[in-house]
Formats: C-alpha cells, sequence, structure tokens
C-alpha cells in the first residue's frame, strides 16, 4: 500500500512539473506514433510531403549510436539538415537505403535518386508520407505482436526484447563505421532521489552502452564520466535535457517512473 501512494505521489510530481513546462496538457501519443519524427526542412519548399521517421521500425535493428554517431543523425528532428542530394551521395538516409544494402536478407530501397522517372514517384511517398494515404510495408501491430510489452511510449519494452533475442541489433556498417575493440561495461551505480519518499535511481551503464555506446551520451549530453560532474534536475529533464534527450519521446517515456527509481527507499 505505502508503494502504491508513494509512486502515486511521484507520478503526480512529475506530472506537474510536466504541466508547468508547457502551460498546455500533451496529447499522449499512440504506440506506432511514440518515437517518430518529423522531417521537413526542404519538402514544403521543394513541392513534395514531409517525411514521417518511424522510429520504432529502425530500432528494432539497429542500435541509436550507429545511427546518431556513425551517421551522424542529430537527436532532434530536423537538426541534421538533410538534403536529397546527401541521401543520394550515400549520406545519412543513403547509407542503408541504396538499393544495394540488405537487411534480415532483404534489400532496402534507394532513397532520393534523382533524376527519378515518374514510375518511382511511389517509392518517395515511402518516406514523404505526411498527409498522403500511404499503405506501409510494416504495420506497427502485426510487427511487434510477440515483442515483450510495457505500459508506456510504444508499449514495447526494447531493452528486454533485445536481451531476450527477440531483435537483433545491427551496431556498424561496413565502409562506414570505425572498427573499435569492444567497449568495458561500467558498473550500475545510484543516484539519489532529491524528492523526500522517492525511491532511488539505479543507473545501468550495460544497458545504455548496448543501445548508445559512450559516444551516445558523452561528451555532448552529459559533459562528465564521473559521477556528480554534471549537475542536472528534473525540471531541466522534462525540457528535453540530459536523460530527456531520449526519455520524453523516444526511449521509454518519464512517466514510467519505476523503470528508473527501482532502489527501495
Amino acid at each position: 500500500m505505502k508503494k502504491t501512494v508513494f509512486m502515486l505521489c511521484g507520478i503526480l510530481i512529475i506530472a506537474g512539473l510536466a504541466w508547468g513546462q508547457t502551460g498546455v496538457k500533451k496529447k499522449r501519443a499512440l504506440p506506432h506514433e511514440f518515437g517518430n519524427v518529423l522531417i521537413n526542412n526542404h519538402s514544403d519548399k521543394a513541392g513534395i510531403a514531409p517525411v514521417q521517421f518511424e522510429h520504432w521500425l529502425h530500432r528494432s535493428m539497429f542500435t541509436c549510436r550507429l545511427c546518431h554517431v556513425d551517421l551522424a543523425f542529430a537527436m532532434k528532428g530536423g537538426g541534421s539538415n538533410i538534403k536529397a542530394a546527401d541521401n543520394k551521395k550515400g549520406f545519412y538516409c543513403g547509407s542503408c537505403h541504396n538499393g544495394k544494402t540488405t537487411v534480415n536478407g532483404k534489400q532496402v530501397f534507394a532513397s532520393c535518386q534523382l533524376p527519378f522517372p515518374q514510375e518511382w514517384s511511389r517509392n518517395c511517398e515511402r518516406c514523404h508520407s505526411v498527409g498522403r494515404q500511404v499503405k506501409f510495408e510494416y504495420d506497427f501491430y502485426a510487427y511487434t505482436a510477440k515483442y515483450p510489452k510495457e505500459r508506456f511510449g510504444n508499449g514495447i519494452n526494447w531493452e528486454k526484447a533485445a536481451s531476450d533475442g527477440v531483435i537483433k541489433l545491427t551496431d556498424a556498417i561496413e565502409g562506414i563505421s570505425i572498427k573499435r575493440a569492444p567497449m568495458k561495461v561500467q558498473k550500475d551505480f545510484t543516484l539519489t532521489a532529491k524528492v523526500a519518499g522517492m525511491a532511488d535511481i539505479i543507473f545501468s551503464h550495460e544497458k545504455h552502452t548496448i543501445w548508445s555506446g559512450c559516444e551516445g551520451c558523452h561528451p555532448e549530453i552529459f559533459v562528465g564520466i564521473k559521477k556528480g560532474m554534471t549537475k542536472y534536475s528534473m525540471a531541466e529533464i522534462y525540457e528535453g535535457k540530459y536523460c530527456g534527450v531520449c526519455h520524453i519521446n523516444v526511449a521509454f517515456p518519464l512517466l514510467d517512473c519505476q523503470r528508473c527509481h527501482t532502489k527501495p527507499v
């Protein structure tokens, strides 16, 4: 009973912080929408529909580190300023979407092949889909039907899916990724909660290393590599800083308090 009351108080506190940051209550994204990113740096100007990037599909195949370090995608939608010419040259999306790469035994379609014949226009809609009635190749609910479930975000426990072998993550692309020795995983450590009665956080380096590597977090998000060196607050996390860079729109959301605050009081 005490645990239930404590968790309810924690959720109310965090929800209050979130409300205070925006002034309005945001609509919670549906499972198939959570993590998706709108990319519209140049699409409207070019007279084509903006891109709806589906994070859930790509994260079922690749690590975060591969895309956001090796392929240099920004951690914010539109931050990379991707152009069709970039993709055609083999950068960004074009690193895989080149008509030659094979993933899970299937050839990945080529992106932004300019100039393109009229019959290729339907291929463009596989990415430039906002506002169009596009039938996608992969349906979220059918695709993830056997994945381990959780309460928030996509409704998928991606961490468990990887550890159980339900998904196989690619962490390098031949000719692009630098060959590196396996990283030594640091031990888990405790972060003390600042709210009385709130369980402390157990931060797992191992779980984050699998997905993001060291480079995904250090030094751009967390400057220091020593515990306590970087100072931050829950309010800043809700502003999309520090842990909030991922744990608002892509990784499991901040509403899932028990996923972080796990050490009994």
